[in-house]
This record gives structure tokens, sequence and C-alpha cells, in this order.
């Protein structure tokens, strides 16, 4: 299949400009002559289709945010796609999202539909995102989706940002712990051990541990890094087994108040999902299977599965949803009062408020309780460091 650039008038007498493919020129015109274009160039054009897997050029989260937030504004004030992406090129500083944005111009120029060029680019945009649009074109809807699609995005972007805040506070300590802890081993704790060894000190446990440890940090951290790279290595490959992932799903979940963090966290992205696919008109069962994607934990990609299975069978949604280790009663309530009412979409964007609330809620309080929690365990690592360094001292200085 080539590319073909071109250049032709329309009914009204205007010019257009874009990209079609064919396999032979003379295809190409007859394609542009079934759309009443009048061709006054066309030509191969060597162009290379943007494949950012392969380029590894990257399109942040906060970038996509962007692009389908002003692409919902310009087709909700009447431009048309092709036209709200040329415009939207001239507003783009991230070379990668330049290029990606002026692929998909092209390729919609030519004639493609907006949702099938998108599936091209599976690690930008993700299965919910086409499973919307193709939903929005079929609905002649689009600027709607794009819309709810932009909102719904922001509100995720704004929620990890929450989550990562509270997870930095803690993330900047233990590294400031680890940072004083490997010069307090390799610094401090040799020349008091030289000093206690030419007195000839008799040793308490606690400072024997930890001259074992600077000893091993000195003059064994090659064996030190070799069995951390081994173990990070086991563990990685541990942990996408079937085994590992429903083991450290259980652990997550089981932890007290950062469990009921996944939790509410996890709900939040999936009653999301599955009430904007259900709004935008995605089957069911396909919303389902996409939203059993929209979450990591796969405790809850069993059990959407499952649900999947069980509403395939003719059974409500709310029956799968029963399980109070993994879903609060409130869930199964709400799904089915929208089963019953036929507003199961609203139902579910109900639930995603109340879940999100429910985690931000949470967020505070573990950011209350983390607090007191580094101070404790601070207090007794510097301690135990004081105790390790002081006790061999008042030895010395009690043989005088």
């Amino acid at each position: 299949m080539s590319r073909f650039s071109y250049q032709v008038k329309d009914a009204e007498g205007k010019t257009q400009k874009g990209v079609v493919e064919a396999v032979t020129n003379q295809q190409a015109l007859s394609l542009l002559h079934e759309r009443g274009f009048f061709v006054v160039s066309l030509k191969e054009t060597s162009k290379p289709i943007l494949n950012l897997s392969a380029s590894g050029s990257k399109i942040s989260f906060s970038d996509l945010v962007h692009i389908t937030r002003q692409l919902a504004t310009m087709i909700t004030a009447g431009l048309t796609l092709v036209e709200a992406l040329n415009i939207l090129q001239q507003q783009m500083n991230n070379p990668s999202s330049l290029k990606l944005v002026s692929q998909i111009e092209d390729e919609v120029q030519g004639g493609k539909a907006f949702a099938d060029v998108l599936e091209k680019y599976p690690k930008v945009f993700p299965p919910i995102y086409i499973a919307l649009v193709k939903a929005g074109e079929a609905s002649g809807k689009l600027d709607v989706i794009l819309t709810r699609l932009a909102d719904n995005l922001e509100k995720s972007r704004d929620f990890q940002s929450k989550v990562r805040g509270t997870l930095m506070y803690p993330a900047v300590v233990i590294t400031g712990m680890g940072i004083v802890t490997v010069i307090v081993m390799t610094v401090v704790i040799p020349r008091l051990s030289s000093m206690y060894m030419e007195f000839g000190v008799d040793l308490p446990l606690p400072t024997q541990i930890l001259i074992f440890i600077s000893n091993l940090m000195l003059h064994s951290w090659y064996f030190l890094i070799i069995g951390i790279v081994v173990f990070v290595t086991a563990f990685l490959k541990w942990k996408q087994t079937w085994l590992g992932k429903h083991i450290l799903a259980t652990i997550s979940l089981k932890i007290p108040v950062f469990g009921n963090l996944v939790r509410e966290s996890t709900l939040v992205e999936v009653t999301r999902t599955l009430s904007m696919l259900v709004e935008g008109g995605v089957p069911i069962l396909l919303a389902l299977k996409i939203s059993q994607d929209a979450t990591g934990n796969v405790l809850y990609q069993e059990a959407f599965s499952l649900a999947a299975k069980k509403v395939e069978k003719g059974l409500p949604l709310s029956e799968p949803l029963s399980d109070p280790s993994l879903f609060p009663p409130i869930l199964p309530q709400m799904v089915t009062v929208g089963e019953q009412t036929g507003k199961l979409g609203d139902a579910l964007y109900k639930l995603s408020i109340y879940f999100q609330t429910e985690a931000e809620n949470g967020i505070r309080s573990l950011t209350t309780l983390m607090e007191p929690l580094i101070m404790v365990v601070l207090g007794l690592g510097v301690g135990f460091l004081v105790m390790a360094v002081l006790l061999p001292i008042y030895s010395l200085t009690s043989k005088f």
C-alpha cells in the first residue's frame, strides 16, 4: 500500500490537500473521484508512517488529556475533525505529539475512520478511548463523547496526582534515611570500630551487628549488588506468574488503611470506565471486557471476567458484583437500581464519584498516619544507632 499526497477542489471550488493510501496511482485517482473531488495534483509520497512503539517516541498522559480536550472543544464549536486536527498541530510544542496528530490528520483526510486510525497507536490510546470514539462516530455524537472523555481523563489525572503527592513524602524521607545510613556505615562506624579494637572493649550485640553490616558494605559490596540484582530479577519474574499476581493482589487489599485505598482507587477507575462506556452506547459485554483491563489487580480482572460470562448467560450485572471481599455493598445495590431504572451509566457515574470521595478521604487519613509512623521508625533507627555506638563507650569509661 502506497501513500499519495494530493491537491483537489471540492464541489464548492475550495482547495483541499491531504494524503490517500492506495495500491496504484490510478486507484488513488478513483478514490478521490468517488468522493466528488476534482484532482489538481497527485503524487506518491515517501512520508513515513509514524510508529511510536518502534521509534521510542512517547506521548504523556497529560498530552493525551490536552489533545482530547482541544479536539472536543473545536468539534463542539462546529469545526470538522480534519480542521480541528490541523489547528491542533499549530498548538503542539511536543515533537512526538506533533508527529502523532499530523499522522492522524493525514489518515483521516485520506478517508479512514478516526477510531480505525487510533487503533494503530495502542500505547497512546487505551481500548476505552478507541471504543468510545468508535461509538461516537457511529452515533454522530463524537463531540459529546470527546467532551466526556476529556472530563474523565482530567479527573483521572487529578486523582493520580493526589496519590503520587501522598507517596512523595515517605519516598523522600526513606531516600534520605538510606543516604544517611550508607554514610554512617561506611565512614563513622569503621572509625569507631578501630577505636574499640585498640582498647579491647567487649562489644554488645547491637554494636556487633552494626560493625558486621558496615564490614559487609565496605568489603563485600559487590556481593550485595549481585544479591540485590538477583533478588529484584527473581521478584519481577515471580510477580508475573499466576501465583505471584494473586498473592500480591491479595496482600495489597489486606494491608490496614492502605488496602482500603487500593480497593477504592481501583473501584474509581473501574466504575468510571464502565460508566463512560455504557453512556457512550458500547455493548455491555464489550464494556465489561474493557473495564476488566482498566485495572492491574488480577482479582478485579477475574471478577469482571466472571461478570461478563454471567451477564452473557442472562444474569443481572449486580449478581456477580456482590463479592464482599472486593466490592462494598453499595456497589451491587446501586447497580441493581441502575438496571431496574434503565440508568445504569448514571448509577455507575455516581458510584465513581462516591469511591473517589472515599479514596481522597483515605489519602488524607494515610497522610495523617504516615507522619507519626515515619517519626516512630526514625526514632527506633536512631535509638538503635545511638545504643550501638554509646554502649561500648560506657564500657570503655568504666575501665578508667
